[in-house]
């Protein structure tokens, strides 16, 4: 069993405005089960952005996951998640969202969502 928890942090460029914006309930899964993630950005327009999911594991960098188009027509993931995972938006709503699916011991991590500029920067580390 482990616990997934996630919160919704909004990063700019390398900057970090930080702004906390919906924590969804912690999760405790066993190995082969699904989860989905929703995180809404109250407040704020993603509908004009790349956005991505990231997760950060106890003691290791942060890592993408994957990123969607503000137009949800271009879809691209991470290979430890390829096929597992799947990101999706509903810019009327603010809402992002992250089905985890087949989950293992190794998607044990707190879970964080971001605009697309931020995400650049960590992908060209």
């Amino acid at each position: 069993l482990w616990s997934i928890k996630s919160w919704v942090i909004m990063f700019y460029f390398a900057d970090c405005w930080c702004q906390t914006l919906t924590e969804s309930e912690a999760a405790v899964m066993k190995p082969g089960e699904s989860h989905k993630l929703t995180c809404t950005a109250s407040g704020l327009d993603i509908s004009s952005y790349w956005m991505a999911w990231i997760r950060q594991k106890s003691g290791k960098e942060l890592e993408w996951l994957a990123e969607i188009r503000y137009d949800s027509q271009e879809i691209y993931y991470s290979q430890s998640v390829q096929g597992r995972f799947t990101i999706s938006r509903d810019n009327s709503r603010k809402q992002m969202y992250l089905q985890m699916n087949n989950m293992k011991n190794e998607d044990t991590a707190v879970y964080y969502f971001a605009r697309y500029r931020y995400i650049y920067f960590l992908k060209s580390k």
